[in-house]
């Protein structure tokens, strides 16, 4: 199955510690290009957090953002550290004296600076771990939304195989009488001429010119690449940089098409093919 690359999750969890919350957002890119955003309680597991989401995302642009909110305890009383709200005060009061004019101090603001009031010390191996397990979650939920809308793209990209099948089909068909147009066209233009032409030497010329204008061979090539995207859309491993080479490739094989034509129904069975080729790029380019 193959997967988009574009989706978002996000799982909260209450502990005794606290509330924790994990958002994932992942967008397209050429490779896994990850970015982690943790708080400082957790900071330390960010290695563990990489090698998680490396294991189970093969490509995107993926953020990953951790928040976390301490567990309030009305029963736990503010501990004031004495000896840093001294020196803090005593740090204000030569600062009001150096200024024109100033207000008075704000005790909300005072306790807000670090180091006034203690902080409780929290056991962080076990915060860790219930967030490590619920980056696992946060991982099922977002690998899901890809899958979800992955079946959606391999869809689309299905009708449009089918669509260059058809295409594929009558430019076949159109070949006799493509040869046989030719044929009447040499004909016409030597009978304008009004000059007897050796017969051997009319059939090495239309020879000629049938095959330079031959498309045999890239309806040949053509079918095996749209045959070969409905294989690699079964696979159930990333196929994003497998399909956007049989794009290029595709790609290749109607503009060779469209130079070879002679005439108008061809050059726009290759115009048609590019549409669909360039709407199937645009899908595979947001496919992991």
């Amino acid at each position: 199955m193959i997967r988009s690359m574009t989706a978002f999750a996000r799982q909260e969890l209450e502990t005794a510690a606290g509330d924790l919350a994990w958002e994932i957002r992942s967008l397209n890119h050429r490779y896994l290009e990850l970015g982690v955003r943790l708080p400082e309680e957790l900071r330390a597991m960010e290695t563990a957090v990489r090698e998680r989401v490396g294991a189970r995302l093969g490509r995107g642009k993926v953020e990953c953002s951790c928040r976390y909110r301490p567990a309030a305890s009305a029963s736990v009383p503010v501990d004031v550290d004495s000896d840093n709200l001294t020196r803090l005060l005593s740090a204000c009061d030569t600062v009001s004296a150096r200024l024109p004019a100033s207000g008075p101090l704000n005790p909300i603001e005072v306790l807000r600076w670090p180091g006034v009031v203690r902080e409780e010390a929290i056991d962080a191996a076990p915060l860790m771990a219930q967030a490590l397990g619920l980056l696992e979650q946060t991982l099922d939920e977002l690998l899901q939304s890809r899958e979800r809308e992955g079946e959606q793209i391999r869809q689309q990209l299905l009708q449009r195989c089918d669509a260059m099948d058809v295409l594929v089909r009558q430019a076949r068909s159109r070949l006799p009488e493509i040869q046989q147009a030719l044929r009447e066209k040499l004909q016409t233009r030597l009978a304008d001429l009004d000059t007897a032409a050796d017969p051997g030497r009319l059939e090495q010329e239309l020879v000629i010119q049938i095959q330079k204008s031959d498309i045999d061979e890239e309806m040949d090539r053509l079918q095996g690449h749209i045959e070969e995207v409905r294989r690699v859309l079964d696979r159930d491993e990333p196929v994003g940089r497998r399909l956007d080479f049989l794009m290029q490739e595709l790609n290749r094989e109607a503009n060779t098409l469209g130079s070879k034509s002679v005439a108008i129904d061809t050059t726009n069975i290759s115009v048609e093919l590019k549409v669909l080729i360039e709407q199937m790029r645009e899908q595979v380019q947001n496919t992991e």
